[in-house]
Protein backbone atom coordinates (compact mmCIF):
# COMPACT_ATOMS: atom_id res chain seq x y z
CA UNK A 1 0.00 0.00 0.00
CA UNK A 2 1.30 3.42 -0.90
CA UNK A 3 1.25 6.27 1.55
CA UNK A 4 -0.65 9.42 0.77
CA UNK A 5 1.66 12.26 -0.27
CA UNK A 6 1.41 15.24 2.08
CA UNK A 7 0.97 18.58 0.35
CA UNK A 8 2.82 21.08 2.52
CA UNK A 9 1.42 24.12 0.74
CA UNK A 10 -2.17 23.08 1.45
CA UNK A 11 -1.37 22.40 5.09
CA UNK A 12 0.31 25.81 5.41
CA UNK A 13 -2.72 27.52 3.85
CA UNK A 14 -5.03 25.74 6.30
CA UNK A 15 -2.86 26.75 9.24
CA UNK A 16 -2.78 30.38 8.10
CA UNK A 17 -6.56 30.39 7.68
CA UNK A 18 -7.07 28.94 11.17
CA UNK A 19 -4.69 31.49 12.64
CA UNK A 20 -6.50 34.35 10.89
CA UNK A 21 -9.85 33.09 12.19
CA UNK A 22 -8.43 32.92 15.71
CA UNK A 23 -7.16 36.51 15.63
CA UNK A 24 -10.41 38.02 14.41
CA UNK A 25 -12.68 36.00 16.70
CA UNK A 26 -10.87 36.41 20.02
CA UNK A 27 -8.68 39.43 20.73
CA UNK A 28 -9.08 39.75 24.50
CA UNK A 29 -8.20 36.15 25.43
CA UNK A 30 -5.10 36.42 23.28
CA UNK A 31 -3.63 39.03 25.63
CA UNK A 32 -4.01 36.61 28.54
CA UNK A 33 -2.53 33.84 26.46
CA UNK A 34 0.51 36.01 25.70
CA UNK A 35 1.31 36.41 29.40
CA UNK A 36 1.35 32.68 30.08
CA UNK A 37 4.01 31.79 27.49
CA UNK A 38 6.32 34.46 28.88
CA UNK A 39 6.28 32.72 32.24
CA UNK A 40 6.95 29.39 30.57
CA UNK A 41 9.85 30.88 28.63
CA UNK A 42 11.34 32.28 31.84
CA UNK A 43 11.10 28.89 33.53
CA UNK A 44 12.57 27.16 30.47
CA UNK A 45 15.52 29.57 30.37
CA UNK A 46 16.30 28.87 34.03
CA UNK A 47 16.33 25.14 33.36
CA UNK A 48 18.68 25.49 30.39
CA UNK A 49 21.00 27.77 32.38
CA UNK A 50 21.37 25.13 35.10
CA UNK A 51 22.82 22.57 32.66
CA UNK A 52 26.59 22.50 32.42
CA UNK A 53 28.22 21.42 29.21
CA UNK A 54 29.94 18.07 29.48
CA UNK A 55 33.27 17.33 27.89
CA UNK A 56 33.97 13.99 26.39
CA UNK A 57 37.15 12.33 27.47
CA UNK A 58 39.64 12.12 24.62
CA UNK A 59 40.93 8.57 24.27
CA UNK A 60 44.63 8.37 23.57
CA UNK A 61 45.59 5.94 20.85
CA UNK A 62 47.92 3.29 22.19
CA UNK A 63 51.05 2.75 20.14
CA UNK A 64 51.34 -0.77 18.81
CA UNK A 65 54.39 -2.90 18.08
CA UNK A 66 54.36 -5.74 15.56
CA UNK A 67 55.76 -9.22 16.23
CA UNK A 68 55.67 -12.58 14.45
CA UNK A 69 54.02 -15.30 16.50
CA UNK A 70 54.19 -19.06 15.97
CA UNK A 71 50.81 -20.67 16.70
CA UNK A 72 49.54 -24.25 16.90
CA UNK A 73 46.19 -25.53 15.62
CA UNK A 74 44.41 -24.47 18.81
CA UNK A 75 45.50 -20.84 18.20
CA UNK A 76 47.82 -21.02 21.18
CA UNK A 77 50.83 -18.75 20.77
CA UNK A 78 54.01 -20.74 21.37
CA UNK A 79 56.85 -18.37 20.45
CA UNK A 80 57.13 -14.66 19.62
CA UNK A 81 59.80 -13.19 17.35
CA UNK A 82 60.66 -9.58 16.50
CA UNK A 83 59.15 -8.24 13.28
CA UNK A 84 62.56 -8.27 11.53
CA UNK A 85 63.03 -12.01 12.32
CA UNK A 86 60.31 -13.45 10.07
CA UNK A 87 62.67 -16.06 8.63
CA UNK A 88 63.50 -17.31 12.13
CA UNK A 89 59.77 -17.55 12.95
CA UNK A 90 59.09 -19.55 9.78
CA UNK A 91 62.02 -21.86 10.53
CA UNK A 92 60.71 -22.46 14.09
CA UNK A 93 57.25 -23.29 12.69
CA UNK A 94 58.80 -25.76 10.23
CA UNK A 95 60.81 -27.40 13.03
CA UNK A 96 57.67 -27.77 15.18
CA UNK A 97 55.74 -29.29 12.26
CA UNK A 98 58.54 -31.81 11.66
CA UNK A 99 58.93 -32.77 15.32
CA UNK A 100 55.30 -32.95 16.50
CA UNK A 101 53.49 -33.83 13.23
CA UNK A 102 50.83 -31.21 13.93
CA UNK A 103 50.33 -28.03 11.98
CA UNK A 104 51.96 -24.78 13.18
CA UNK A 105 51.84 -21.43 11.44
CA UNK A 106 53.26 -17.90 11.61
CA UNK A 107 50.96 -14.93 12.11
CA UNK A 108 51.44 -11.21 12.71
CA UNK A 109 50.80 -10.15 16.32
CA UNK A 110 50.33 -6.54 17.44
CA UNK A 111 50.71 -5.58 21.09
CA UNK A 112 50.51 -2.16 22.75
CA UNK A 113 53.77 -0.59 23.82
CA UNK A 114 53.93 -0.07 27.59
CA UNK A 115 56.08 2.81 28.73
Amino acid sequence: MARKVVNRKELRAQADAAEARGKTAKKAPKEKAEKAPKKEKAVASKKSAAKKPTRKKVVKEARMKAYWGVFNQAMKRLVVFEYADKKAAEKKAADLIASSRSHHFVQLVKEPITE
